[in-house]
């Protein structure tokens, strides 16, 4: 089929509307994705408009765009080395050294663990054949099964690129018993690695529920709470820890300092934090009986609509109590940002705040946590803690949700020619399919990537864009740029418009951890050091 074929087939698969299911609340928007809506979409199937020539008809504004697409909604010790140069103008090459230095300490790990496996796979091999030659019927059974070998294949790409780590490799279903307890073996032979469930733990995999923090975790956790203790916290030094992520016991201050929602002072903080609880709750007294109101409802009942799609999996947000919490922050948000107002994505941003200002107060995990059995006051300070720091942060990305997204359009562009620069046969391969990036980007820049990660991920994630300067405005591009090439080689293999536009919407992360996003931020540092000072790098 030729591509016009398979971009008309796939648009009209993925562009049917349903009624009632977008509504234009002040800014542009675009729907949030949920499962079974999606499923509902692409059996609903409505033809996008077409040319005479029977081609899709292009669109030439953002706002046609918009109309006509859906949304198919520690590593080692160089971290540290890493991390302590964030905050520091320092020669690009010394950078670029030192962020290569990550990678390919991360590099040496795989390999290291390939070697292990393949040498407890032989002994595995030779303790069989023990077996078998003591066995006679054993024996026979095997001389039929022929022999497996369970050494790992080499990395593909020896140019450096990153590659998934060990722990993702999928294991094939074997055919017929040899394969069966080829498998097994290999398993049994892999180092022990904390089960990822597929709702995964929004904890870190080092703290709760999994074995005791190492040396070197414990002592971070000692440099934060000396950094913290003093009268005056100092915030650089704070940033330069906070880069290559925070432990989670000290995660909630620690993003309420760097947000700004608090001062660095120790002995205003608790004056502060009560007159901006009270403040957030007189906005609820004065603002929130207005959400029935003509002006107000459209507004209301789309958050009210989207609530109930935020992180559909995740047990905590489908109750009811935390649902009522998240409409009364978007709520308020809304009705004091006018130039926006409330846009679909911008429910996802409240859900990392809500879940660390919730560990704040409980040891468990808080997936199937029932947040009734907190205290009133308690969950009143975790409701206000969360509309404040994520005020705080759409303050820095507001243009992303004022009409027609203007941020949002020129950081897609911005993507484009970077990637254009750092590896241009994925730019070419997307070209050649007609795949535009706003196609699959937009939902990159609308939700910061929240929907491309498990939410473990995205806390991980904005501990270092809470550390960055302009993290969530600025290096949230180079992040994205790093994440798309490194799903090069799947990219490259996908060779129709259809295939590709499906990847990009559904790439294979839920059992992605801190390793994984510790790799893509030290990738996104080197991209930055490299044109975040030399704009015409991007162009040719």
């Amino acid at each position: 089929m030729s591509t016009d074929g398979n971009k008309k087939q796939f648009w009209k698969r993925n562009t049917a509307k349903v009624p009632g299911s977008i509504q234009h609340v002040y800014g542009a928007q675009h729907p949030p994705f949920d499962p079974l809506l999606h499923a509902n979409l692409i059996k609903a199937g409505n033809k996008p408009q077409t040319t005479p020539g029977g081609k899709p008809k292009k669109a030439t504004t953002f706002q046609e765009f918009e109309s006509i697409t859906s949304d198919a909604w520690d590593v080692g010790d160089d971290d540290d080395e890493l991390l302590a140069m964030a905050a520091q103008n320092l020669n690009i090459e010394v950078v670029m050294e030192t962020a290569n230095k990550v990678i390919e300490n991360h590099s040496k790990q795989q390999e290291k663990q390939r070697q292990d496996d393949a040498g407890a796979s032989e002994l595995e091999e030779r303790e069989e054949e023990d077996a078998n030659e003591e066995e006679v019927e054993e024996e026979e059974e095997e001389e039929s099964t022929p022999e497996v070998s369970f050494a790992s294949e080499p990395s593909p790409l020896s140019d450096g690129r990153l590659v998934k780590s060990l722990s993702e490799a999928p294991i094939g279903s074997p055919k017929d018993a040899a394969g069966e307890r080829a498998s097994l073996h290999r398993q049994q032979s892999l180092p022990h690695r904390p089960t990822i469930p597929m709702v995964a733990r929004i904890a870190d995999q080092n703290t709760s529920g999994t074995p005791a923090m190492t040396e070197r975790e414990a002592s971070r956790l000692d440099k934060f709470r000396q950094v913290l203790a003093g009268p005056n916290t100092d915030l650089e030094e704070l940033r330069k820890l906070s880069w290559s992520g925070i432990p989670r016991q000290v995660r909630p201050i620690t993003w309420k300092l760097l947000s700004g929602y608090l001062p660095a002072n120790t002995e205003r903080r608790e004056s502060t934090l009560q007159r901006k609880r009270q403040e957030y709750f007189g906005f609820i007294e004065q603002y929130y009986d207005s959400r029935n109101d003509e002006h107000h409802q459209d507004t209301y009942r789309q958050i009210h609509i989207d609530i109930p799609r935020t992180n559909p999996l995740i047990p905590l947000f489908q109750q009811a109590s935390v649902q009522e919490i998240f409409e009364r922050i978007l709520f308020i948000w809304a009705i004091r940002h006018p130039a926006s107002g409330y846009v679909q994505g911008i429910n996802d941003l409240v859900t990392p705040f809500f879940v660390v200002y919730v560990f704040e107060y409980i040891k468990e995990e808080v997936e199937n946590f029932d947040v009734s059995s907190l205290q009133e006051e308690t969950l009143r300070n975790i409701e206000a803690d969360s509309f404040w720091c994520m005020s705080k942060l759409l303050d820095g990305i507001q243009d992303n949700y004022t009409f027609a997204q203007p941020g949002i359009q020129r950081k897609v562009k911005a993507l484009e020619e970077l990637v254009s620069r750092i590896d241009e046969m994925v730019h070419v391969h997307m070209q050649q399919y007609e795949v535009e990036y706003l196609q699959f980007a937009f939902r990159w820049m609308n939700n910061l990537l929240m929907r491309e990660l498990p939410l473990r991920c995205t806390i991980r994630l904005w501990d270092t864009y809470q550390a960055e300067p302009e993290g969530f405005s600025h290096f949230h591009l180079y992040v994205c740029a790093a994440f798309l090439v490194r799903w090069r080689k799947e990219i490259l293999d996908e060779r129709d418009f259809q295939g590709l536009m499906i990847l990009l919407q559904n790439l294979p992360t839920m059992h992605w951890g801190n390793e994984e996003v510790s790799v893509l931020l030290a990738e996104a540092y080197r991209l930055k050091f490299a044109f975040a000072d030399a704009p015409n790098h991007y162009k040719r």
